[in-house]
């Protein structure tokens, strides 16, 4: 007697159709439990399937761990209002009917909003360094301070994104202490092209210290370019009714920086600027030009939707209004405007913390916050929700911090604790 033949793939994945899963999804679920001498599991495959989908696919989530800019999840939360029925004028002339540059939109707001005379924009900073020192110094040096050759997140390092350049580091000073005269004696021969001045962003030196100011650097004679990394357009937060916080001393604005004698600043999109990730390259307009005209800026040049998410991000800070940049509305919120929210959602479990800025910046800075402390290890849990929120834990206690939560998100936190059953 024959035995029985496999029921058809394609069958089983057709009867899975109300999973909602792709048709070629559903053919593998289908083919994997033919394959398992299993076919009756496929509705149980296909199930797990979705559910994995559902946690491994982009998806927005409750951020409640108190970190402003938070890399895992995306650092700034900034999108773009755009009609996805329509095209854009990426790079059309509305007024010749010509081929234009997807360049003199976003990059221009921005430019104004900071001060350059112009700016380009890449698909992130370590882009816009790679791409100034290529256009700018390419088989020449560049002269850096010890104490500024930063490794950045994921293990780039300014040495290597040098060496990929094309440009030779001119290492000057040492770790804790470089002085002018340092870079004088480096700009003093012929090999040099330009000076580098790297903010570090994402720790300090202390102690017995010593470095040079973008000020005096200008005096030099070469271009200086002061890769600022996070952002912040103006020390004066003109978009802020109140003005800058006092957590944002000291930080580097591009601005200011090329007030200083900058002749050219690269920053992120999406640290203190608030934006989507991109890189921005301001300041002279002959350099930008360079920088724009090399082969490189076409391999590194971003799209049109983040470039509509610049473009709404520079009106905003045009018009002076912070509170239509999320970063600038959570980061300003009052403690007692946290708190408020915290005891409408679950008055036994406010608690003061401290929220930090993140994404590489403002390394030891903490920004008072209040939250809703849970005893025992809840993270898990919160995740598995719909949306998964995500909270911190320390000492088997888990804090949800309102900072960095939507108010509209705040019914989504008393769900989340009406199922822990701790509310």
């Amino acid at each position: 007697m024959a035995p029985d033949r496999p029921p058809s793939v394609d069958r089983l994945a057709r009867s899975l159709a109300d999973t909602g899963l792709p048709h070629p999804l559903l053919v593998d679920a289908a083919r994997q439990a033919v394959a398992d001498g299993d076919p009756a599991s496929v509705e149980e495959r296909a199930r797990d399937l979705a559910e994995s989908m559902g946690r491994h696919l982009l998806t927005g989530v409750v951020n409640a761990t108190g970190v402003l800019l938070h890399t895992n999840l995306g650092r700034a939360p900034w999108g773009a209002a755009i009609d996805d029925t329509r095209y854009s004028t990426l790079e059309f002339d509305l007024s010749t009917g010509d081929r234009g540059s997807r360049q003199d939109r976003a990059p221009a707001l921005l430019a104004r909003a900071c001060g350059a005379e112009a700016a380009i924009v890449v698909n992130n900073c370590a882009s816009a360094v790679l791409l100034v020192l290529a256009a700018l110094a390419e088989g020449r040096g560049v002269v850096v301070s010890r104490g500024e050759l930063v490794e950045i997140g994921g293990g780039f390092r300014i040495p290597d994104v040098m060496a990929q350049s094309g440009a030779r580091l001119i290492e000057v000073g040492t770790t804790n202490r470089t002085r002018l005269g340092d870079f004088a004696s480096a700009v003093a021969g012929d090999d040099a092209a330009l000076i580098l001045n790297v903010h570090r962003s994402n720790y300090r030196i202390e102690g017995f210290t010593e470095s040079v100011g973008v000020s005096e650097l200008a005096d030099l004679g070469l271009p200086v370019v002061a890769d600022i990394g996070s952002g912040l357009l103006d020390v004066a937060c003109p978009w802020l009714a109140d003005g800058p916080p006092p957590w944002l001393a000291d930080e580097p604005a591009a601005r200011q920086t090329l007030e200083a004698g900058a002749d050219l600043v690269t920053f992120s999109g999406d640290k203190l600027l608030g934006g989507p990730q991109a890189g921005v390259i301001a300041g002279r307009a002959d350099l930008v030009a360079a920088c724009a005209a090399h082969p490189l800026a076409r391999a590194l040049r971003p799209g049109s939707l983040i470039l509509h998410a610049l473009q709404d991000l520079a009106l905003a800070y045009l018009r002076r209004d912070g509170d239509a940049i999320p970063f600038w509305r959570m980061a300003t919120l009052t403690v007692d405007d946290l708190r408020y929210r915290a005891a409408a959602i679950a008055p036994d479990l406010v608690a003061d913390t401290m929220a930090v800025p993140g994404g590489g910046t403002l390394p030891g800075v903490e920004i008072p916050s209040v939250g809703l402390r849970l005893p025992g290890d809840h993270a898990a849990a919160l995740r598995a929700g719909t949306p998964p929120v995500i909270a911190r834990v320390a000492n088997q206690t888990t804090l949800l911090d309102l900072r960095t939560v939507h108010p509209n998100d705040d019914a989504v936190l008393g769900a989340a604790l009406d199922r822990l059953g701790v509310r």
